[in-house]
């Protein structure tokens, strides 16, 4: 499977495609764990993407695109996966299926959670992140709590909850993100590629709903 995972912030996006990613065998994309690489080994896009990263300003979609794009055409560009982040506009998202062209690889679907924006403000206040690079896991404070309050599961590092978390924060985040899919979603429903997957609910009952509109069974591959 290739998939796009599209959803407001806050609406489990990274938590659906860790899911996907380890149940399925498919390689989880984030952009910005691509940005943060970038940004720790020093290279030219990584200098010219911290100035962004550092002030919570979005990266330009040209240098997302290049990022994206060189990662795509290494030996080791993955060839199942999941998209979590990226494309977030149009102008990404054509330059996206240029890429995908290139290398021979169609989509399979686009999948939207849809969650209102009072319940992501509620969700977002108490999210909280591992501070270690990769590790991907995120919690909450009251739907998925870490084990051992402020250390991540997984590897034991930290939690840290982000500046834009806040409330003003996430209703501007909100807004940009209505801006940019206001084309982007019907770009995909126009091709056949979007599902529509409620995320309110349970962790497992959402991602047995996306396996659902993806046709699959939970035990199976696909």
């Amino acid at each position: 499977m290739r998939l796009i995972l599209l959803g407001p912030p806050g609406s489990g996006k990274g938590t659906q495609a860790q899911l996907l990613s380890q149940r399925r065998n498919l390689e989880h994309v984030g952009t910005g764990d691509i940005l943060r690489e970038a940004i720790r080994r020093n290279t030219p896009a990584g200098q010219r993407a911290k100035p962004y990263v550092v002030s919570g300003k979005l990266v330009p979609d040209d240098l997302v695109n290049d990022l994206v794009s060189d990662r795509f055409r290494r030996e080791d560009r993955p060839k199942c996966f999941i998209m979590d982040g990226y494309p977030r506009t149009l102008a990404q998202a054509s330059a996206f299926d240029k890429v995908l062209a290139e290398q021979k690889l169609n989509l399979t679907a686009v999948v939207l959670l849809e969650v209102d924006d009072a319940e992501i403000v509620r969700r977002l206040s108490g999210r909280w992140s591992c501070e270690t690079l990769g590790c991907k896991a995120t919690y909450h404070t009251v739907s998925n709590p870490p084990k051992l309050a402020g250390n991540c599961d997984r590897c034991g590092s930290k939690l840290v909850q982000r500046d834009d978390d806040k409330e003003e924060t996430v209703k501007e985040r909100l807004r940009v993100y209505h801006a940019d899919t206001v084309e982007l979603i019907p770009y995909y429903r126009s091709r056949g590629l979007i599902r529509a997957v409620p995320g309110d609910g349970d962790i497992e009952e959402i991602y047995n709903n996306i396996l659902r509109e993806l046709n699959c069974q939970a035990g199976s591959a696909c």
